[in-house]
């Protein structure tokens, strides 16, 4: 299966469950098309971290590209989410002829039908990869709480410091 979508009108990271639990995905509209590809959270901070540093590059470069800034878009996943595949490898280019970055989502099963991987593609505008890198990096800190002492995340159901030597009390749930 493969799905390809050269002018997105949306390309978001985002999570479906409670901190803790959360799956993230990441979701392409085009016109009436949607998909969602579930990755893992490390998956999702890279990718959004390299789509940032490679538009960083291209503005040294000389290519017009925005600068970092907060995402336009924090609105919820487009309903219905419908998982197309889980991603086992994520592919990142520049398309120079096009001007867009590519970004290639690959499964982790081989399709029955084709007897391949199955490939969601989209090309994005250096002003959506903005908004993309930047949303990306605001979703998967947005999870679990830092424990005031550590910094580590808080777990739902409580937290062992070892700043405080192990004790689990009140100021660490």
């Amino acid at each position: 299966m493969l799905l390809e979508f050269d002018r997105p009108d949306r390309c978001i990271i985002g999570t479906v469950g409670k901190p803790g639990e959360r799956l993230f995905l990441l979701q392409v509209a085009q016109g009436n098309r949607l998909a969602a590809v579930a990755l893992e959270k490390q998956q999702a901070q890279l990718l959004g971290l390299r789509v940032g540093e490679v538009l960083d590059q291209l503005s040294e470069l000389g290519h017009d590209v925005p600068e970092r800034r907060e995402p336009a878009d924090m609105g919820p996943l487009d309903a219905p989410v419908e998982v197309a595949f889980r991603a086992a490898a994520i592919g990142l280019a520049w398309d120079q002829e096009r001007g867009r970055i590519v970004v290639e989502l690959f499964s982790v099963d081989v399709d029955d039908e084709t007897d391949e991987n199955s490939l969601v593609q989209v090309l994005l505008t250096p002003t959506m990869a903005r908004d993309f890198s930047a949303r990306a990096e605001l979703v998967v800190a947005s999870g679990r709480p830092a424990c005031p002492a550590c910094g580590q995340p808080l777990d739902p159901s409580g937290h062992i410091c070892p700043r405080a030597n192990g004790y689990r009390g009140p100021l660490f749930t």
